[in-house]
């Protein structure tokens, strides 16, 4: 079946794991799944991703893109895979923001056994609170983010990975 694949496993050790050692471990996930886990990509890329202004998430996403486009030419589908989930984050978080000024969307303290997980885990969603300038960095985000994922290498080599691995 077409949507049929691995989840994200969280259950590896990524303290101490180098998915660009040991690749076939990689699962592409749902989503943003794992982008502040797998590394080394989450210290590579981690330190340019900023959205507070519309200049500095256009800086942020013209270097992740620019280290997409690095992997892209290394062969290493893992490291485009995470560049573009950086950019997707970059666009929901950046939308948070623009939706709830404090960055809060829901209620209370996330459960302890659920940190780490999305999800509104049984808050309440706080009421809209608009950013226009978080709109825009949203935006800038999302335009480097549709490039990454339509690109035409990254999508065959994301079929091959998921045939290959899951």
């Amino acid at each position: 079946m077409k949507n049929e694949r691995k989840k994200f496993d969280y259950d590896l050790n990524y303290k101490e794991l180098n998915l660009r050692e040991r690749p076939e471990l990689y699962r592409v996930g749902v989503g943003e799944q794992g982008v502040l886990l797998v590394e080394p990509y989450k210290s590579e890329i981690l330190p340019h991703w900023r959205f507070k202004t519309p200049e500095i998430a256009r800086e942020s996403s013209e270097k992740i893109y620019a280290l997409f486009l690095d992997y892209k030419k290394n062969g290493d589908f893992v490291g485009m895979d995470m560049a573009r989930k950086f950019l997707q984050m970059g666009v929901t978080r950046s939308r948070r923001y623009a939706n709830h000024r404090t960055g809060q969307k829901y209620d209370g303290p996330v459960p302890d056994d659920k940190k780490g997980r999305s999800g509104s885990h049984g808050r309440d969603q706080l009421p809209l609170d608009v950013d226009p300038v978080k709109a825009e960095s949203a935006a800038i985000f999302r335009e480097k983010y549709l490039q990454a994922r339509e690109d035409p290498d990254y999508q065959r080599m994301r079929k091959e990975w998921q045939k290959k691995y899951g």
